[in-house]
């Protein structure tokens, strides 16, 4: 290339650049709009399990369970994880900050609507935010 030549390239390319920069972007997402806060309460609530327990006054709002289930042999098997998570949503969904682990297990014997599931129960708790 020659000189002037190549610094036409360049201012060009530069030109391009900035142009590009400067552009309206519209972000398109699948995440339902009007449902966000729900994809992401489940991270507002505390998971207790194991030698993690809550500490302090707390305030037990219930019982909750959250599922895996495995509908066919061709599916993934179910995570305990998945369970976990689907129980703190339920937590959620009735005010709790917190869910205590009470016991979370695997049935492997096939019912109508899962060939197998993972299936954790445990406390919706309310503990007290720190200002």
């Amino acid at each position: 290339m020659t000189s002037p030549l190549k610094y036409a390239f360049i201012a060009s390319s530069i030109t391009l650049l900035l142009s590009a920069c400067a552009s309206d972007y519209a972000f398109n997402s699948n995440l339902d709009k009007k449902a966000i806060n729900d994809y992401f309460k489940v991270g507002d609530v505390t998971l207790y399990e194991g030698a993690n327990q809550p500490r302090g006054k707390f305030e037990v709002l219930g019982l909750v369970e959250g599922e895996a289930c495995q509908e066919t042999l061709r599916d993934a098997p179910p995570q305990m994880a998945i369970a976990r998570s689907n129980a703190r949503r339920a937590a959620a969904d009735i005010g709790a900050n917190g869910f205590v682990v009470k016991s979370c297990f695997m049935i492997t014997e096939a019912d109508n609507s899962c060939y197998s599931r993972a299936l954790c129960v445990g406390q919706a708790i309310k503990t007290p935010t720190e200002k």
